[in-house]
């Protein structure tokens, strides 16, 4: 059994990695860490969050320099489901040693510094790690993932937004001079668990945020390979993305050629599932699917595509799960994750 901790198991991504962890036949739970500040230090995982009740029963054990120094020989595989600024601290001591560290914060997916420092409002000090970890967007660089000891797993935002765009990138159809433009809206569960007012599911209605200067676009934009414009927005539900997105194509781009390339791009990727309808958030809530469809305007030029996850799942905790199957060789001959326990 792959020995394996969660730090930040507490907040809702933590918990679903806790969860999935705990079901995977090859992976052992073996703890479950919070900051020594947090309220909910040594209460057990199912007790903070009554869907694990009777199922997680591990304690949120407060983390200190002693357990952190250790963890790195102690451990096959370390979670870390924290705030950028302690992943970007932590990362040297926890990759120091054997454990293959999957990183949920957005430390490490910039490579570019001076971008990281302009959209983080911290300076990256951690070049060697920085320059270590693999981007984990598992559909995309399986790989790469396979012989990474550190993974920087996606945002969710971002992984909406590449998995549509994606094959069209890399078949050409994009046409010169255009930015894709990406409206996407998520739940407020996309904020984290702790209690702020601008996402209080009492005051949210439906606002865009962030707008031109959301830490997500550089992001996207580094691993699509082109600039777009990102405009996120915060909806009054708990949880899911939907990303409508619209892209000029050339002129050349037939509806087939879209259709070629999409299943060309995931044909082995069962995970994310070519639409024949425009999908919904119902669709994708509490699953590890990405849902994407599209529909081309042959006159005009123009294609949008509609890509839809949920934000705690593909978008983090099972996303997150499929790049340690994939390090950990967890897969068919296709290629296929065949025991992703989602």
């Amino acid at each position: 059994m792959i020995k394996t901790c969660i730090i930040g198991a507490s907040g809702y991504t933590g918990a679903e990695l806790a969860s999935l962890v705990q079901r995977h036949p090859r992976f052992e739970l073996n703890a479950l860490f919070v900051s020594a500040q947090s309220q909910d230090a040594n209460k057990k995982l199912g007790d903070v969050h009554g869907y694990l009740f009777a199922q997680v029963n591990l304690p949120l054990t407060p983390l200190n320099d002693d357990i952190l120094n250790s963890l790195a020989n102690e451990m096959d595989v370390i979670f870390l489901a924290t705030p950028h600024e302690a992943s970007h601290d932590w990362m040297p001591v926890l990759s120091s040693g054997k454990a293959v560290v999957f990183d949920l914060s957005g430390a490490f997916r910039l490579k570019d510094q001076q971008v990281f420092e302009q959209y983080y409002g911290f300076a990256h000090q951690q070049s060697a790690c920085l320059e270590q970890a693999v981007y984990g967007l598992a559909d995309w660089f399986a790989e790469d993932i396979k012989k990474a000891d550190v993974v920087a797993v996606p945002g969710c935002y971002p992984t909406a937004s590449l998995s549509a765009l994606k094959p069209l990138q890399n078949a050409g159809f994009i046409a010169d001079g255009h930015l894709p433009i990406i409206n996407a809206v998520s739940g407020v569960s996309g904020a984290g668990r702790k209690a702020a007012m601008a996402s209080s599911f009492c005051e949210v209605s439906l606002q865009a945020y962030g707008v031109l200067g959301h830490r997500h676009q550089p992001e996207i934009s580094a691993y699509l390979g082109r600039e777009v414009i990102f405009t996120p927005h915060l909806g009054n539900f708990k949880r899911g993305i939907l990303a409508t997105i619209t892209v000029k194509v050339n002129s050349d781009v037939s509806a087939q050629a879209v259709a070629d390339a999409f299943d060309q791009a995931y044909q082995n990727h069962p995970i994310v599932r070519i639409r024949n309808s425009w999908p919904k958030l119902d669709d994708v809530v509490g699953t590890p699917h990405c849902d994407l469809f599209w529909k081309l305007d042959t006159d005009k030029g123009y294609l949008v595509i509609t890509s839809a996850i949920d934000n705690l799942l593909k978008g983090a905790a099972s996303q997150a799960m499929q790049c340690a199957n994939l390090r950990f060789g967890f897969v068919s001959q296709l290629g296929l994750i065949h025991e992703v326990a989602i």
